[in-house]
């Protein structure tokens, strides 16, 4: 086994833009994240039922897969700044209209949720596309690795802060809250954005959305993390049912952190190794698809099902993080943010459609169904992804590599 070597954090905490960035990306999402318990609790209370929740919530999820691209697509243009500056006001004051809505208005809410969706800032897509321009090589492999950690971390501390403010105050405070924060947080992170990069038109016209997406690389890419979305997605709603099934909604809230930690620790260690390896991204979500389907013979207790999805979690930051790096370094320079506003939106669309399905496999199936369904998916996404070039970060070959194959 490779041993760890810890030396590439170390150089990566005294690279000051690497850390800020990183920082300031984690205080930008933090809010989006913690909105989503007390949107989701104010259309609740407002109608009187979870239903119109999932309306809501629905409106902003739609409203996010479009806004996505568009957006990400002008960073690459104008530059990340004012674009991210703009939207992060604009979510703010959208977030702030409907917190303070009458509840009697309530019929108005998924018209500004679907707003408030398609103005989200684009800083997770401006975010990954700057770290290769900040680091190479190992180095680049690690921030992904960090930044797919990163992201769990936010998944589990953003929705129990807004829980925590349901709890102590109310659904509305929780949401102007998130926009009072969001408003700080992403004119801090919109301030750090490089400019945007010149586009060589030596090389030809920029490359439109079809060029971009129609590639024999970039698209197993983003289709291979909408189907690991997918499968994410079914698995969280199967741990509430399963929750639900043992008469303790507590359940659910300590597996998924269980869940979440596996996935912290195997990133940590991940961005630990050296590296020396070809890494190839298939193998990874094989290893994904296994651990979930290990967990179909955990369901028999909460203890059993935990151990499953720690081990199940260690691979899932490393894979994540893996398809970063690989999209990115597949990628032009001047359509990287783009590109990673497209996979968000991927992401968005299986997130969906993974907890629509996987409502209907509990019911007609099982609970212990939804962990073969997630399986099912990052199996397809292991196969989808066969023919991406593997990772080489100590090989000079693999800039030219890379080259050619972004130029094909």
């Amino acid at each position: 086994m490779r041993a760890m070597d810890l030396s590439m954090y170390r150089l990566l905490w005294r690279n000051r833009p690497v850390v800020t960035l990183m920082g300031a990306a984690l205080l930008a999402r933090l809010p989006v994240m913690a909105a989503l318990i007390p949107v989701s609790f104010l259309a609740k209370d407002a109608a009187g039922n979870f239903g119109w929740a999932g309306v809501v919530a629905g409106s902003y999820s739609i409203g996010m897969a479009v806004g996505g691209p568009i957006w990400s697509r002008l960073a690459d243009r104008r530059g990340g700044r004012w674009v991210v500056i703009g939207t992060g006001v604009a979510w703010g004051v959208a977030m702030a209209v409907l917190a303070l809505l009458p509840s009697d208005w309530y019929k108005l809410m998924p018209v500004v949720s679907g707003i408030a969706g398609v103005v989200v800032s684009p800083v997770t897509a401006t975010c990954r596309a700057a770290w290769p321009r900040l680091v190479k090589g190992s180095q680049l492999r690690t921030v992904y690795a960090l930044d797919a950690t990163a992201q769990e971390v936010l998944f589990s501390v953003g929705p129990m802060l807004g829980a925590v403010t349901v709890s102590f105050f109310s659904p509305r405070a929780g949401v102007l809250a998130a926009a009072l924060l969001a408003a700080g947080s992403i004119w801090w992170f919109g301030l750090r954005q490089p400019p945007a990069l010149a586009h060589d038109e030596s090389t030809g016209a920029r490359l439109t959305a079809p060029q971009l997406l129609w590639h024999r690389h970039r698209l197993p890419l983003i289709l291979a993390f909408g189907l690991s979305v997918t499968s994410f997605a079914s698995v969280s709603l199967g741990i509430v049912a399963f929750a639900d099934d043992h008469g303790n909604r507590l359940i659910a809230g300590v597996l998924e952190t269980v869940w979440a930690i596996g996935s912290l620790l195997g990133g940590l260690v991940m961005g630990a190794l050296p590296g020396k390896r070809d890494s190839y991204v298939w193998r990874r979500a094989l290893l994904v698809s296994l651990g979930m389907l290990s967990c179909v013979f955990a369901t028999r207790s909460s203890v059993t099902l935990g151990i499953g999805l720690l081990l199940a979690g260690c691979v899932l930051a490393p894979t994540v993080g893996a398809l970063y790096e690989r999209l990115g370094a597949l990628t032009p320079d001047s359509v990287r943010t783009e590109v990673f506003g497209w996979m968000v939106s991927a992401g968005m669309v299986g997130g969906a459609i993974g907890s629509s399905v996987a409502g209907q496999v509990v019911e007609s199936l099982g609970v212990e169904y939804v962990w073969v369904l997630a399986g099912v998916l990052t199996f397809l996404a292991a196969i989808t992804l066969i023919r991406i070039p593997p990772n080489r970060p100590a090989s000079e070959e693999s800039v030219p590599e890379a080259a050619a194959a972004v130029a094909t």
